[in-house]
């Protein structure tokens, strides 16, 4: 009998810890059909990794659709399903905004930017990649703010949002509790710099070690 109860004592306590130890803290990857995939899949690869982790289990990534639609193509053809969409109820610490070619329907699309000023009220961290910028231009977070966009695009940022401190050449920029990317293969740049601000910088060395990132590194070492 003694055996059995400790047995159960066992099984309770697992589950109790499994539940303790359940994701508490969100972050949000925006997407939207003609997303440019890096801008979504580096964070992604990056963050996924860390997830596994015991030091970042409290975390776990999802991705979510700019339209009520839950399927989305990127330029380059990659066909990705959402998690849940901007109409749904969704408290995040971090939200990651990714770029297009074409971003006039999206920085005139309200309901997207108004979903942007309401994660922005309340999340720990707000990032962007590429022309995403123009996105949290629109939506406000960066005004006052040093920022950057695609290598190329800071004027066209200066120009349509003029309380924004843009910053020229540089991969990456961090104000406050904003991150901003030139996007594309810099996407990693900025994915691990945010993992270091969320967690260590031993940590997110140990995650860019993990998936030979920084092997990148040392190939472009003279």
């Amino acid at each position: 009998m003694k055996t059995i109860t400790k047995f159960v004592f066992f099984v309770v306590l697992s589950i109790t810890a499994n539940i303790a130890s359940a994701a508490s803290s969100k972050i949000g990857i925006l997407v939207f059909d003609g997303f440019l995939t890096s801008d979504v899949t580096a964070p992604i690869e990056v963050f996924g990794a860390a997830t596994k982790k015991s030091w970042f289990s409290s975390y776990e990534v999802v991705v979510i659709s700019a339209t009520e639609d839950k399927t989305v193509i990127s330029e380059e053809g990659l066909k990705v399903v959402a998690d849940q969409t901007i109409y749904d109820t969704i408290e995040l610490d971090v939200l990651l905004v990714p770029s297009a070619y074409d971003m006039g329907d999206y920085i005139g699309n309200d309901n997207l930017i108004s979903f942007i000023e309401k994660q922005g009220a309340s999340a720990s961290w707000m990032a962007s990649n590429c022309s995403g910028a123009f996105l949290l231009g629109e939506a406000g977070i960066l005004d006052g703010k040093k920022a950057t966009t695609w290598a190329g695009g800071e004027k066209d940022l200066a120009m349509s949002y003029p309380k924004i401190n843009v910053q020229y050449d540089q991969n990456v920029v961090i104000d406050g509790n904003v991150i901003t990317s030139n996007g594309g293969p810099v996407s990693y740049q900025a994915a691990f710099e945010l993992l270091a601000k969320l967690s260590s910088e031993k940590f997110a060395n140990e995650i860019s070690e993990s998936i030979q990132f920084n092997r990148l590194d040392r190939a472009f070492r003279p």
